[in-house]
């Protein structure tokens, strides 16, 4: 039983570990695409908790909201996490495509008063605006 809380210890150091490397990234790095990218996890917390929030999000979207939210807490992933850079990928992977699912049933200008981040690197990750569609409820 001891080694198995070990080994515990060890996977949430190293989690803790990998997300503080994206954090310092995110801070460190010059403006520019990368550090976008390393910033990308964070700003898609800080959404999903002000998404799961709004009245205006319809209950599809919060349920792939959430979903993705519950993926990038899980210790367990496609990708370990320890592996620095290509780590979070899958997690980055998963809540873009749950962004994107969000983005066609959430009211475009909601979502983008949601992310911290900067609106281009949203704004691409949505696709342009679809005209003459409304999101479904």
């Amino acid at each position: 039983m001891r080694n198995w809380l070990i080994g515990l210890a060890v996977a949430v150091a190293c989690l803790v570990a990998s997300w503080a490397l994206l954090v310092l990234l995110a801070r460190r790095l010059p403006p520019g695409v990368v550090r976008d990218l390393a910033a990308f996890i964070p700003d898609c917390v800080t959404t999903v908790r002000r998404l799961r929030k709004d009245p205006r999000v319809p209950r599809r979207a919060r349920v792939a909201i959430v979903i993705a939210a519950l993926w990038l807490a899980s210790p367990i992933d496609l990708i370990p996490e320890f592996l620095p850079v290509i780590g979070p990928l899958d997690d980055i992977v998963v809540v873009a495509l749950a962004l994107r699912y969000a983005g066609r049933q959430v009211p475009r200008e909601v979502l983008l008063a949601a992310w911290p981040g900067e609106p281009w690197l949203i704004e691409r990750l949505l696709g342009p605006p679809r005209p003459g569609v409304a999101p479904t409820a």
